[in-house]
């Protein structure tokens, strides 16, 4: 018996195989999740279909979460195939390249609000239009990253909407509890994915996080996809507003020394 048998899960933002989306995905469905598969715009659906048919997941559809018609239309069409839903991941950030290469003072207007509709306000659109899909006891995450709370070079405005999704989280877990639905964040460490692909000095920034966390490892797709069949299962269910690191314990260091500067002391 799988930890989410019997569960319906739905995940929001699988770009490709290396998303932290697919993780996740493969984990439900090795515990036994009956799967739903969103993703944004037409030029991904070539390379998400295949994926769904690995994990023979028969609802996959897209999803404009700028477009409060069409997340509610993904509402209503998951409604009736599922019935209702127990687990809702959201998986889902952006911001343009220059933001994410040019200092943090020289952010468009336009690419402020462009990061924090994507990366945020979607959170709640999503959590508004699915709430009276959602069973008792039904499973909310979302993805963030430790630029929430600490400066990460070249993260820019995407930290400060991360810190937003963060503060989200706790709200929801807030408005949603009496209605015993939790709303919880995974705090992943560094992993090679699309999205980070756009990140200035990301490359430099992964071999450092190597060297300096205190498990001297990398994070993969697979570490975030175990935790998040732990916040979606019922082993987890009086979990909620919390922001769970999977960073093999990166965010615990203050002074940071890699193993070889402790050898040369």
């Amino acid at each position: 018996m799988g930890l989410l048998d019997g569960k319906n899960a739905l995940i929001f933002g699988l770009a490709n195989e290396r998303s932290i989306a697919w993780g996740i995905t493969q984990a439900f469905k090795r515990e036994g999740a009956n799967l739903g598969i969103s993703y944004a715009g037409e030029m991904l659906e070539r390379r998400v279909k295949p994926l769904a048919e690995q994990v023979d997941c028969k609802w996959v559809e897209e999803c404009d979460v700028t477009k409060d018609d069409q997340i509610a239309l993904t509402a209503e069409k998951a409604a009736k195939h599922f019935g209702k839903i127990d687990v809702l991941v959201h998986s889902i950030a952006f911001a343009g390249r220059d933001e994410l290469s040019k200092p943090y003072y020289e952010t468009s207007r336009e690419g402020f609000k462009t990061a924090m509709d994507i990366s945020v306000f979607s959170l709640l659109a999503l959590t508004n239009a699915f709430l009276p899909y959602l069973n008792p006891y039904a499973s909310i995450m979302c993805l963030t990253y430790y630029g929430s709370v600490k400066v990460a070079p070249h993260y820019n405005v995407m930290g400060v909407a991360k810190a937003a999704l963060e503060s989200s989280t706790r709200y929801l877990a807030y408005d949603l509890g009496p209605q015993k639905i939790r709303v919880n964040a995974i705090s992943a460490g560094p992993i090679r994915t699309l999205a980070a692909a756009g990140v200035g000095g990301f490359r430099d920034m992964y071999k450092h996080f190597a060297d300096i966390s205190p498990m001297r490892e990398n994070v993969t797709i697979e570490d975030v996809g175990n935790s998040a069949v732990f916040l979606a299962s019922d082993l987890s269910r009086r979990i909620t507003g919390e922001v769970l690191y999977v960073d093999s314990g990166f965010n615990s260091v203050g002074v940071q020394m890699s193993a070889k500067d402790e050898k040369a002391e």
